[in-house]
């Protein structure tokens, strides 16, 4: 997978500037005024492993082994999956992921930017998180699921890939109390430039084989 330096090079200019934009800390959203860039004070991050503060309950565990792994292989779905769309998926309580934004989405799938993480059980999609991978950083944009538990699955197993491929950052974005309780944490702002800087200059590959829990 190429490395940041060639999204924030990109020679398509709206993959080189929401690279650019994520790269300064910044994220986009539409709460209904258009595509914007938004920022916040503190930004979550997920424990990659056990050791650095995963929680997994002891029922969730059972779980993580009756999934299949797949990644990119149903972008499309995953993005409808987020926004409340697909068959199967909880409706949302505000749709952030507006048309505009689905659209911009599919369009840095092709170039290379986003990406979907995917939960598969019995050959169909059950769940799973949408994201853009930028260096040594994932930044999950959204998580659906249409199995019970399925959403927090695809977040400990993509930790759990993240890691194994030698990336540093997992970052949620925003906290709330559903990745919290799987020990999900905030920094400030400082220290999550730091952290950012320090992902940004790894040279890893997203793709590869599945992780086994």
């Amino acid at each position: 997978m190429p490395d940041a330096s060639h999204f924030l090079q990109h020679p398509d200019p709206l993959t080189r500037e929401v690279a650019r934009g994520y790269a300064s800390g910044a994220f986009l959203m539409d709460n209904g005024d258009g595509v914007q860039w938004y920022a916040v004070e503190t930004r979550a991050l997920v424990p990659l492993t056990g050791a650095e503060g995963l929680h997994v309950a002891r029922r969730l565990r059972r779980e993580l082994g009756r999934f299949e792994v797949r990644v990119d292989t149903a972008f499309a779905q995953v993005v409808e999956g987020c926004r409340g769309r697909l068959p199967g998926s909880p409706e949302r309580d505000g749709e952030w992921i507006s048309l505009p934004l689905a659209e911009l989405y599919a369009h840095l799938h092709r170039t290379g930017l986003a990406h979907s993480f995917e939960v598969w059980r019995e050959g169909e999609l059950a769940g799973g998180v949408l994201g853009l991978a930028l260096g040594g950083a994932f930044i999950a944009e959204s998580k659906f699921h249409r199995v019970r538990d399925a959403s927090k699955v695809a977040l400990v197993r993509l930790a759990g890939h993240l890691h194994a491929r030698g990336f540093t950052l997992l970052d949620a974005q925003i906290q709330n109390p559903h990745i919290a309780r799987l020990g999900v944490y905030e920094v400030g702002g400082d220290e999550y430039a730091r952290r950012l800087h320090s992902a940004l200059a790894l040279d890893v590959d997203l793709h590869g084989p599945p992780i086994t829990p």
